[in-house]
Formats: C-alpha cells, structure tokens, sequence
C-alpha cells in the first residue's frame, strides 16, 4: 500500500487536531466537518479498504468503534446520539485508501445520508 495522507498525520508529518491516540489507533477532527463534531478514528496499521481486512484485524476495527464512543462520552455527545460510517472503494464514497471510521455527532442527521438520488434499477 503507498504512502497516504494518514500515514503522514501517524508520523506527525503533517498537523491534524488530534483527540484521541494510543498504540493502535490515532482520531483526529475531519478538515471538512459535516457536523457540529465530525472525526475520523485510523488504525496505525495501513489497512487499505474494509476488504483488506484480515482476521487477526478484528480488535484492531473493533479498537475503532471503541474509541469512537469513548470520544464522544468525553465530549457529551453520546447519549444524544451518533453517526458512524466506514466508506469502502469508489463507490462507497471512500478517497483514502486507508480505513478510517468517520464520526459525526452534534446534530440530528438525516436519511439516506447523501444528497444524489441515483435511480437504481
């Protein structure tokens, strides 16, 4: 897998607003909020897309979840609730090709969760 711009933010190569980061995981405010609160959580470990997953990377994505909802306790905004999405390939919306589990909180999110309605025959 090549270099992307989440392995620079793990090396503290490029700056990012970091929130949360242990051994397997860094979280980090997204640069284009789509909600009052809207982060990503990363593993360390360069996983390209959710079909890359491996059986050993099970705690590793479970970690994610995990920190996700230990952020959003910090921050008050659990109980009131959440959106956690993981994008995959092209037409998952995914640009990174390096899994990483966007958070958004703060507001009522509707559904379906994106505006272009394609017409699915």
């Amino acid at each position: 897998m090549s270099e992307t711009i989440f392995t620079k933010i793990i090396n503290k190569e490029i700056p990012a607003e970091i929130l949360y980061e242990d051994e397997i995981s860094l979280a980090f405010k997204d640069i284009n909020p789509q909600a009052p609160m809207h982060f990503l959580v990363i593993p360390k470990k360069a996983i390209a897309t959710i079909n890359d997953i491996e059986k050993c990377d099970r705690e590793v994505v479970g970690h994610l979840s995990w920190v996700a909802a230990q952020i959003l306790k910090e921050h008050g905004l659990a109980e009131q609730g959440y959106r956690t999405v993981m994008n995959c390939n092209e037409y998952g919306g995914q640009t990174v090709y390096h899994i990483h589990l966007h958070v958004l909180a703060g507001k009522p999110l509707g559904w379906p969760p994106y505006s272009d309605k394609l017409k699915i025959e």
